[in-house]
C-alpha cells in the first residue's frame, strides 16, 4: 500500500489534505478563542473614576455586574454597634482579619415592608488588623466615604463565626444580625474624610488596597461546540485520503489478479487416445 501511496497523485493529495486540515485547525483556533468572552475589560478606567453611590447601586435589587469594581462615594455615618469582624483575610501572606461596619448612607431610597428599617446601610470594609484586639470603633459624625464598591460574598455554610464575627461579607448574613435594611454589596474603603479633613486609620489598622478584579468570563458553547466540529473536519479530511489510497490499492490488486495467465492446459493432463486398429478379416 505504501507504493500505491507515494504516486505522485496521491502525494499531491496528501499535500492538499495537510494544507485543507491545517486551515480547520486554524478556524478551531479561532472559534475556541470566540468561546470565552469578558464582561467588562479589566483595564477599563471608568470603574477608577468616583460616583455617587445612590446613582451606581439600588437597595432591594440585584447587585448588576457592570457596578462591580466602581469606585464610589457616598455620605453618612457608621454604627459602632453594627461591626464584625470577618477571619481569614490574608495581607502580605499574614492572616488577619477586616473590619466590617454598617454605614447608613443619607439620601439612600428607603426600603418598604416586613423588616426593612428606616434608613439604607451598606457594609463598609474599613480596613485590617492582625488580632481582633486591634479593632477600634468607626469614626463618628457624618463621613464621607470613598471606597471600591464590590458584590456580596457568599455565606460560608455550616460555620459559626461566633458574636462579633462573620465568615464572609455576605449582606444576607449581615442584615440579619444588624436587622436593617441593605445595598446588594459592600464598600471596600479607601478614605473616610470627616468636616473636610481625612481621617487616618488606628496605626494597628491597615487599609485594604484592594485592585479592580479581573473580569468575569463567558462560555459561549455555541462557538465552543464549532471549534471542536472544525478539529473533527480536520480529521475527515486525512481520512478521506487515507480511504480514497487504500481503494486503488485495492483496484490494484483485483486488476493483477485478472490479468494473471492461466498456465495450466486441461490438455496436458488427459491421456493421448488412440484409435483403435481395425482389424482385417
Amino acid at each position: 500500500m505504501l507504493k500505491t501511496a507515494l504516486k505522485p497523485r496521491w502525494i499531491a493529495g496528501l499535500v492538499f489534505a495537510l494544507l485543507l486540515s491545517g486551515v480547520f485547525v486554524l478556524l478551531s483556533q479561532w472559534q475556541f478563542g470566540r468561546s470565552t468572552q469578558s464582561e467588562v475589560p479589566v483595564d477599563d478606567p471608568a470603574v477608577e473614576h468616583v460616583k455617587p453611590l445612590t446613582g451606581t447601586l439600588q437597595p432591594g435589587t440585584f447587585f448588576p455586574g457592570t457596578a462591580s469594581d466602581q469606585m464610589v462615594s457616598a455620605k453618612g455615618s457608621y454604627d459602632p454597634a453594627k461591626q464584625v469582624l470577618v477571619e481569614g483575610r490574608l495581607l502580605a501572606g499574614q492572616k488577619g482579619y477586616w473590619v466590617v461596619t454598617a454605614f447608613a448612607v443619607d439620601g439612600a431610597p428607603a426600603l418598604h415592608g416586613v423588616g426593612a428599617s428606616a434608613k439604607t446601610w451598606i457594609p463598609v470594609a474599613r480596613g485590617w488588623v492582625a488580632d481582633p484586639a486591634q479593632a477600634g470603633p468607626p469614626p463618628s459624625g457624618t463621613i464621607e466615604l470613598t471606597g471600591r464598591l464590590l458584590p456580596s460574598e457568599a455565606p460560608v455554610p455550616n460555620v459559626d463565626a461566633g458574636a462579633g464575627r462573620a465568615s464572609a461579607v455576605s449582606v444576607a448574613e449581615l442584615i440579619n444580625t444588624w436587622e436593617v435594611s441593605s445595598y446588594p454589596g459592600f464598600v471596600a474603603a479607601t478614605s473616610e474624610v470627616s468636616a473636610g479633613k481625612a481621617i487616618a486609620l488606628p496605626a494597628q489598622m491597615k487599609p485594604l488596597d484592594i485592585p479592580a478584579q479581573p473580569a468575569n468570563q463567558q462560555i459561549n458553547w455555541l462557538n465552543l461546540f464549532y471549534s471542536v466540529e472544525w478539529v473533527v473536519f480536520a480529521g475527515f479530511a486525512l481520512y478521506v485520503w487515507w480511504r480514497m489510497v487504500a481503494d486503488d490499492y485495492r483496484r490494484s490488486l483485483e486488476d493483477d489478479e485478472e490479468e494473471e495467465p492461466d498456465d495450466e492446459s486441461p490438455s496436458d493432463d488427459l491421456p493421448a487416445i488412440t484409435k483403435p486398429e481395425q482389424v482385417k478379416p
